[in-house]
């Protein structure tokens, strides 16, 4: 169990000077934006132990894309929609989020 290195190891010495080797879980960092990697926020750390819906947003790209980055995502799709881009246009990045909107 301690050999996987999701436990950090902490070298202690005991009162009897005994060296000996605590492991203790890692502490969860925050969710970041996939696209910017900006906290997300809104959002408790990984280890909460409350259920799906509520770590995270219910809007579109909730707990993935920040605000920023979802909001220039749609307005990119509802543009490939109406013709005004295409797909080649869009940073590599974009894409999958925009294909993903494009298809539903």
């Amino acid at each position: 169990m301690h050999r996987s290195r999701s436990f950090r190891r902490l070298d202690r010495v005991t009162p009897k000077k005994r060296h000996v080797i605590h492991y203790e879980r890692k502490a969860a960092s925050l969710p970041h934006c996939a696209i910017c990697g900006k906290e997300l926020n809104g959002i408790p750390s990984k280890s909460n132990p409350k259920g799906k819906s509520l770590r995270s947003n219910a809007r579109i790209f909730g707990g993935v894309l920040c605000a920023d980055c979802a909001s220039r995502v749609i307005k990119l799709a509802s543009r490939i929609e109406n013709g005004e881009l295409r797909l080649t246009d869009i940073s590599i990045r974009d894409k999958e989020y925009v294909l993903q909107m494009v298809s539903h």
